[in-house]
């Protein structure tokens, strides 16, 4: 039978032996009228009080939103809190954030395609840079993280969240408190995020977010200077938005994080042989890095030993910036990455991708299939190339007629577990 597999922005059909489990997440409609979605959200809060109720004349807001590397409806979320901020707020007085986290810069052309021109021209729109101490402000310690925001977040009178909330693979779920750190953290509060300690927990998973280090860790630095409204949105698998929820940060993001999980992981009965699976498409296969996440939903469902298919456009590369290229050249098999990664006594940028790669490539082989990068670039990343996934899984098939497969056409938008 025939799979269509989220790739790029064109997807990519592949065939596999009738009886492949097939695990998508439970498909939802657009909402009807998604500007009104939005503006209940910000009027009926799940907790808290509406958005209008605590804007006042002459504040300067500061709205975070995620980077490009992220499938969020940011024109049309920034949209709804203009809109519900019309008459109390002038835009001019909005400074709107790109929470990159350590990730790029935006572009011009890639601002203006997040945001809309019309957006992007009457607000003040600002990358934050992880790495600029100039733009952050110190705000102590956490246990051993050192806190420090973006300058802009911090000294705004109404801070507003907005995001987007699915499973994520070492965090727990996305959104919410995110949207302030890593989002608009210094690199040094992210480093302590993200050790190989709080990422080596078995905790530190899909779906968990109570005992997990690294969401506890983040909820914590949040606190220090959290947002006074928040606003998530679950999206289905066209990345259209099927419900909102808005308020006070930490109620709204178990609200939606509640309705995300009933929505997207989905309980399996046993491991498999071969599971196929993608990054979402586009924009969150741009690159290997974001496709991590992938390969690591797969994971949770491989049997030992078993192999792992990762279909990721990568139109991005490694990408080669950034220390997830660099890392992976330091050694010379997964075994070695992630012995140098829990034996080194500080945390360097991207470490968190390369060790959960690294980890996932212990318990399976991983082959990718990328029109981005090139066998060679794969081999240098210790991973091996596909390019023909149908006939790889015919040949298998036809060796193992016993063989389990599963495929997960979109990625870690649906997160299957065994019991």
């Amino acid at each position: 039978m025939d799979v269509r597999l989220a790739y790029g922005t064109a997807g990519l059909s592949i065939a596999v032996p009738d009886g492949t489990e097939i695990v998508e997440p439970i498909h939802r409609a657009a909402h009807p009228d998604p500007a009104a979605a939005l503006g209940e959200a910000l009027r009926r809060p799940v907790a808290g009080p509406p958005l209008r109720r605590i804007a006042a004349r002459g504040q300067r807001v500061a709205i975070s939103v995620c980077d490009i590397t992220r499938p969020q409806p940011r024109e049309a979320m920034v949209r709804a809190v203009l809109d519900e901020l019309d008459g109390i707020v002038a835009p001019r007085d909005v400074t709107i954030l790109i929470a990159t986290g350590t990730h790029r810069a935006s572009t011009l052309m890639e601002r203006e395609e997040m945001l809309g021109p019309e957006i992007h021209r009457v607000c003040t729109v600002i990358d934050h840079d992880a790495r600029d101490r100039a733009t952050l402000v110190d705000l102590g310690r956490i246990d051993d993280v050192p806190v420090r925001l973006n300058r802009a977040w911090v000294d705004a009178d109404l801070r507003i969240t907005t995001g987007f909330v699915e499973p994520h693979f070492f965090a727990g779920f996305s959104g919410g408190p995110k949207m302030v750190a890593p989002g608009l953290a210094g690199l040094d509060t992210t480093l302590a995020l993200h050790n190989a300690r709080r990422i080596g927990s078995p905790r530190a998973t899909w779906g968990v977010c109570e005992g997990n280090p690294v969401h506890d860790a983040i909820r914590a630095v949040a606190a220090l200077a959290p947002p006074h409204y928040s606003l998530d949105v679950l999206l289905n698998g066209s990345q259209e938005i099927t419900r909102a929820f808005g308020g006070s940060l930490f109620e709204m993001h178990a609200a939606a994080r509640d309705a995300a999980k009933d929505e997207a992981m989905r309980e399996v009965d046993g491991t498999y042989d071969i599971v196929i699976t993608t990054n979402s498409g586009y924009p969150l296969d741009r690159n290997l890095y974001q496709a991590v996440k992938g390969m690591s939903a797969a994971a949770e469902i491989v049997a030992r030993d078993g192999i792992i298919i990762c279909a990721a456009e990568c139109r991005d590369g490694l990408p080669d910036e950034g220390g997830y290229a660099a890392l992976l050249r330091q050694g010379q098999s997964p075994d070695q990455l992630l012995n140098l990664i829990e034996q080194s006594p500080t945390t360097i940028p991207d470490q968190w991708q390369v060790q959960i790669q690294a980890r996932v490539q212990q318990r399976a082989r991983v082959l990718v299939h990328s029109d981005g990068l090139s066998v060679e670039a794969l081999r240098r990343a210790h991973l091996e190339s596909i390019d023909d996934i149908s006939a790889f899984i015919s040949d298998f098939v036809r060796a193992r007629p016993d063989a389990r497969l599963c495929a997960l056409p979109q990625g870690p938008q649906t997160i299957a577990y065994v019991a």
